[in-house]
């Protein structure tokens, strides 16, 4: 099982994340309380290695300002939370993950024929773009056009539901941010609990 820690904010927590066996990590670049400069992004990137792939979150914003954080933070990924058409992402300089929330009016068909390497599926959104952190009903993914092995499961996981979700969705990987926070902060009990609970899912 693949995991990606998001909403990386210091240099404790990306180490967390790697000494835990995370796969990704995630900085955000929209508005958010865990946003952070391409600057920062970039140091705390060059301390986990290579090995451990490095996300931006964007939202709507403009492709120029993308490729350049791309470049200056040293991005694996770029992945879109907003409207961003389909041909936006195509001109894309690194792979793209989608997000989309499980309850837009879209079709799952039509999520996973957008032109990116990997489609995150989260809660409905609260205050701001992406999850709120609550658990959607995960029997919603038992759908033949949801592409597994493409899929990112994110909303409301935990170290405590992690292995249930794990097990009754079976994505590519999955992907938590406030999960693994206490009092808003990354807490580094959780961070090893949930890598650790993922990966022994299976």
């Amino acid at each position: 099982m693949n995991v990606k820690i998001c909403g990386i904010t210091s240099f404790e927590a990306a180490s967390w994340a790697y000494e835990a066996g995370a796969d990704m990590i995630g900085f955000v670049f929209a508005n958010s309380s865990r946003r952070i400069s391409a600057e920062l992004a970039r140091q705390i990137g060059e301390t986990v290695g290579e090995n451990v792939k490095k996300v931006g979150v964007f939202v709507n914003e403009e492709a120029d300002v993308i490729c350049d954080i791309v470049k200056t933070a040293g991005l694996d990924y770029v992945q879109l939370h907003g409207d961003e058409p389909a041909e936006f992402a195509e001109n894309m300089p690194v792979p793209v993950i989608k997000a989309f929330s499980v309850k837009e009016n879209i079709s799952y068909k039509e999520m996973f024929a957008y032109p990116a390497e990997y489609i995150l599926i989260d809660s409905p959104p609260a205050r701001f773009r992406g999850g709120s952190g609550q658990v959607f009903d995960w029997s919603l993914l038992e759908n033949p056009d949801v592409d597994k092995n493409r899929l990112i499961l994110a909303g409301g996981l935990s170290p405590d539901n992690i292995k249930e979700a794990v097990q009754s969705v079976g994505p590519f990987a999955v992907d938590i941010s406030s999960g693994v926070e206490t009092d808003g902060q990354k807490d580094e009990t959780k961070v090893f609990q949930f890598v650790q609970r993922a990966k022994g899912a299976n």
